[in-house]
This record gives structure tokens, sequence and C-alpha cells, in this order.
């Protein structure tokens, strides 16, 4: 497929026909894409699929194998390296374990591109090290000894690194693997913040489709050799797509929720979740992954509880929003809650559009099924059949004491 961006007056790189691999081996062909200054760009795809091969190429790190590369309007062979230098950085995941090297001296180093003959550091070149540091949150980090760091922290000052060479472009290969959450979130946050403040055009690959769907400008996917689907995230991530580029078995991206569901294997009994509001969400998941069937209603369509919902594969009985639930919504509510084998009521609203579920939870009772409920004190009747539970851990002890 060729993809590409029409406005080629802002684009800070672009690849035609470009193929890139090894000397004996294409690993992607018939690349067409033009990346746009100050955005951020994911790339997408299982390991193996030529996302750092892709980079590596860009880069300069190695050839391509045919096609061409242009930076900023000029070509990528035709630049020499200290100007290649001063337009894009690099941060690739190779070990970087410099000796005796202060945080501060390692993210100097980056200034080479912008320095006379024997390196020296002039003040503005020690000011743009210490903004460097600061854009990266790690100013405390300047005097300590890079082989100290921890791996969140040197991923910083390797990001710092790339950007006191003032590029205008930023490639970075898996910038969040082996960080805990906290740097990974401050690190992708970061990325993100020199886009909209500096203008940084930023080339990443990523693994986390949750971030990348939260944080990209534009996606390439990239599998079976070639790029098969380029775009904005809310366009290209599709619980389609995402499964189709993973292989996706038991989990289901939610385009809508810009999050990963993973489904149950439903090996135990079917459970029927009167919900709305968003509160039968978490119900749903802790269900999923105990291994319950579930089913859930009556649900207006628009309702984040029939989002994960679908995400998680469970049947849900919904209807747009706008009107009354319908007679024909009411009864295939009823047919889902007399196949099942127990009943929660995750939402006991009175008023409002899922007031009409009520009559669900008294259907049910009279059916004599187990019916678990998250009602307030005031809201529990001892005499009508509910089995009132405080929060989800005293639900799924009384479900293992009614439906063992």
């Amino acid at each position: 497929m060729n993809y590409s961006y029409t406005n080629a007056k802002t684009a800070a790189l672009t690849c035609h026909n470009l193929v890139v691999g090894y000397t004996d081996k294409p690993v992607i062909s018939n690349i067409n894409l033009s990346f746009e200054t100050g955005q951020f760009i994911t790339l997408l795809g299982p390991n193996g699929a030529g996302k750092t091969t892709l980079l590596r190429t860009l880069s300069r790190h190695q050839e391509a194998l045919a096609g061409s590369i242009r930076v900023g309007g000029q070509p990528l062979t035709q630049l020499r390296q200290a100007d290649l230098a001063r337009i894009m950085a690099v941060v690739l995941t190779d070990k970087v374990t410099p000796p005796l090297f202060t945080a501060f001296q390692f993210v100097a180093l980056g200034r080479y591109p912008h320095t006379g003959f024997l390196g020296r550091l002039t003040d503005k070149d020690n000011d743009v090290v210490l903004a460097a540091l600061a854009a990266v949150h790690a100013d405390d980090l300047s005097h300590r000894d890079f082989a100290d760091l921890s791996d969140g922290e040197r991923q910083k000052v390797l990001v710092a690194r790339a950007l006191a060479q003032e590029p205008k472009i930023l490639l970075l290969d898996e910038p969040t693997a082996h960080l805990d959450l906290k740097h990974r979130l401050e690190v992708m946050a970061i990325l993100r913040n020199l886009c909209r403040d500096k203008g940084i055009t930023v080339i990443a690959s990523l693994h986390d489709v949750d971030i990348a769907a939260k944080i990209s400008d534009r996606v390439a996917l990239v599998k079976g050799g070639a790029i098969t689907s380029w775009g904005s995230p809310e366009q290209i991530l599709t619980s389609e797509t995402v499964a189709d580029l993973y292989d996706f078995r038991t989990a289901c991206f939610s385009h809508h929720l810009g999050s990963i569901e993973i489904r149950g294997d439903q090996y135990r009994d079917r459970v029927f979740v009167v919900a709305g509001m968003g509160k039968g969400a978490s119900i749903y998941r802790m269900l999923a992954k105990r291994g319950y069937g579930i089913s859930t209603g009556m649900l207006l369509s628009n309702d984040l509880d029939c989002y994960v919902a679908a995400g998680l594969g469970a049947k849900c009985i919904s209807q747009p929003p706008g009107a009354v639930f319908t007679e024909e919504t009411r009864n295939l509510a009823l047919r889902e809650m007399e196949a099942s084998d127990m009943i929660i009521e995750a939402n006991h609203h009175t008023n409002g559009p899922y007031q009409e579920n009520q009559d669900l939870i008294r259907r049910a009772a009279q059916m004599g099924k187990p019916v678990f409920s998250f009602r307030t004190a005031s809201g529990r009747n001892e005499t009508d059949g509910i089995i009132a539970v405080a929060d989800s851990s005293e639900l799924f002890t009384a479900m293992e004491v009614h439906c063992p």
C-alpha cells in the first residue's frame, strides 16, 4: 500500500519506495511515508517485524536496499555526518555503559556537532546541556555517575543527550523497554511535550498499544514485510487491526477505551450483570479473569459498560440512547437472565434511564436465582431475596458460598 501525507511542505522526513533490510533479505518493502514536523509517530508491530531495521535505516546506521529518504527535503545520503547530527538524534536499544562519566558529561557528548575541533564546551553549550537535563526532569542526576543510574534514570539521560544535539527529528527504539510504570509514563510524557513545545518530530517504535493510542499523532503498523496501515490512531487502531497485527486470540483492543481487554476462558457458571453508568466495568473484568461466562443488560449503547463488555466478549443487551427501553430489549434481557446461573446488581438506579432494570432484579428474585447486590444499607430489603455485599471481595466470597 502507498500511505503518505498530502502536505509535503511540513514534512520533516519522507520515504519514497524505500526497502529496508539486509544484503540478502528485505525486511520491509515499498515504504512511502511522510512525517510532519512536530508530530509523534509510533511504529507498532510484533517482534521481528522490522521496526528497529527501519529506524536504523532512517538514521543512516545501515544502508537502504532501495528507494530514497529525504530529511528536510535533502537526500539523506548526501548529508554530511556533522550536518545530519544537527538535524537528527537517535536513541537505540544498544546498551550504553560509558566508564567514569557523570550524567552531565554524558549528556554533553550530544554537543559534539556544535563544538569546535577540540570539542570544548562554551557557556552556551553548558546551558544547553543543563536545559536538556531539565527537559527530562533529570536535573538532580547531573553529578551522579552514569553507571550508577537506574534503568529509568539512564533512559532519561539518554534522551537528554539526544536533546543536547538540538535536533529537529528524534528517533527512538523501544524507549520504554525495561522501565517501571512511573518512568514509562514520565518518559512518554516528556517525549510528547517535546513535540508540542519544541516542534521536534518524534519517531518511536513501541509495543504498548495503549500508550500509542493515547500519545501518537500518527501510527504505522508493521507486519509481514510491509506497512499494513498508516494514519491517526483514532482511525487505524481498531479491535480488528490490532488483533491482526499481534494475532490476538484471547484479548481485544477497544478503540473506544484506548486499552486492551483480556478475555476469560468461561469455564464456570454464567452470570448476568445488571449494570450501567460504568458500574459494571470492574465487575466484568473480575468475572472474566475468574472464568465466569458474562452477559449484561439493559444498557445504552454509548455506556462505558457496553465498551468494556464488548472488549471482554460478553453478551450485551443494549439499544441506542435517547429512548426508553423497548419491549424487545426487555425480553432479550429476561431470556439472557433466565439462562444465567446467578445475577449481580452492580448498578441500583431508581430514576433515570436505568430505573427499568429494577424490574429485572425483581424478576430474578422471583426466579429463585441467587441475586447479589451492591445496594446501600438503606436500599436493602431482607425480604426481597437479595444477597447484599459491600465490595467485590465480599461479592466473590458470597458467590462461592451460594454457587460453589
